[in-house]
């Protein structure tokens, strides 16, 4: 491992039909939506576990039972944990709280163009001069929040899923004095043309 101290948590969601990437609908069926869910989550588990940066843990929602986790772990070697908070600031805080590492980085599952590199660099600026490092989306909020050390200002009164959670996010950061950088913006997919533009992405390799 390059990072051994350090902790990649993965927030992902059994991916049962009508609970997971339910903005793709009508587009697709709740079924596909799922099924598209869970390739997503798969290959971004795959993608790190071969990368060998740092371990994974894989905080999961509504349990740890689901057979896909269960999968995860006898294939990837995770570590499963549960979600636990009334909202997804109250489940990241707890999550940060919960591992005992020097560093952790929190991602989702459905980021198609995160990539190793992004969490290696993250990884390399926490064990230099950050206290955290944020990956911007395009949507205004964020792909990857890596921590060094955890206030809950970061995670309390933000409207999650909104456009105003990275530029609030930077304002708390600010408050807090803490030295941060950022990645290049990046997309996640959420919505119907996400999903073209990751469709299209796919015929191109």
């Amino acid at each position: 491992m390059q990072f051994p101290n350090a902790r990649i948590a993965l927030f992902g969601k059994a991916p049962e039909a009508g609970k997971v990437k339910t903005r793709l609908l009508p587009a697709v069926s709740a079924e596909e939506a799922a099924v598209i869910y869970s390739g997503l989550l798969q290959q971004t588990v795959a993608n790190l576990a071969r990368a060998r940066l740092a371990p994974i843990d894989c905080w999961c929602t509504p349990d740890v039972t689901h057979p896909f986790f269960q999968n995860l772990v006898d294939e990837f070697g995770v570590s499963l944990k549960q979600q636990k908070g009334d909202d997804l600031g109250q489940r990241m805080r707890m999550a940060v709280a919960k591992t005992s590492a020097e560093s952790v980085i929190l991602i989702g599952g459905d980021c198609p163009v995160l990539e190793p590199d992004h969490l290696n660099r993250a990884f390399s600026w926490l064990q230099s001069d950050c206290d955290a490092v944020l990956g911007p989306a395009e949507d205004g909020g964020y792909v990857l929040l890596g921590l060094n050390r955890c206030d809950e200002s970061l995670f309390n009164d933000i409207p999650w899923g909104g456009e105003r959670v990275l530029s609030m996010t930077r304002e708390r950061l600010q408050q807090l004095d803490w030295r941060w950088r950022e990645l290049e913006v990046l997309w996640d997919l959420d919505r119907p043309r996400d999903l073209e533009r990751y469709r299209a992405q796919h015929l191109r390799t």
